[in-house]
């Protein structure tokens, strides 16, 4: 059992799996570079792309640390949504090759029921459709 403030056993998770036809090094560097971040979210990005690293997305709405990073391959965050640490949750994002494409594989945990739906639904919305829309057109 983990003992840390963003994981709760008895919370939600989310576990889904997009196909970017794009290289693993665009969709990585779309994942962890800041000037990309700010282009597929529309606004402020900052982003430390190693261990222990801080990020913010859309202006610090979304903000929190990186605690595991493989480049190219594996990214692990705990993120914090608006000022208070209750909205903390761990994110995961496996990237794998296929053909000319990147599988990425998202788990959110730590998801009160009632908003799974809301988060399930503004991960492709937000986050993996304007992934796309970026990269995918270059």
């Amino acid at each position: 059992m983990q003992n840390d403030i963003c994981y709760n056993q008895f919370m939600k998770q989310i576990d889904q799996t997009y196909t970017i036809n794009a290289p693993i090094n665009k969709v990585w560097q779309a994942l962890t570079d800041a000037s990309l971040i700010a282009q597929w979210t529309g606004g402020p990005a900052e982003f430390d792309a190693s261990e222990g690293g801080k990020f913010s997305l859309w202006g610090g709405d979304i903000h929190g640390t990186n605690t595991k990073i493989v480049e190219n391959e594996l990214l692990e965050e705990d993120w914090y949504g608006g000022d208070s640490p209750d909205n903390c949750y761990k994110v995961s994002f496996s990237l794998s090759p296929e053909g000319n494409s990147t599988v990425v594989r998202l788990i959110h945990a730590g998801i009160p029921d009632k908003e799974k739906h809301d988060f399930a639904e503004g991960w492709k919305e937000y986050y993996f459709d304007s992934i796309r829309d970026l990269i995918e057109k270059q």
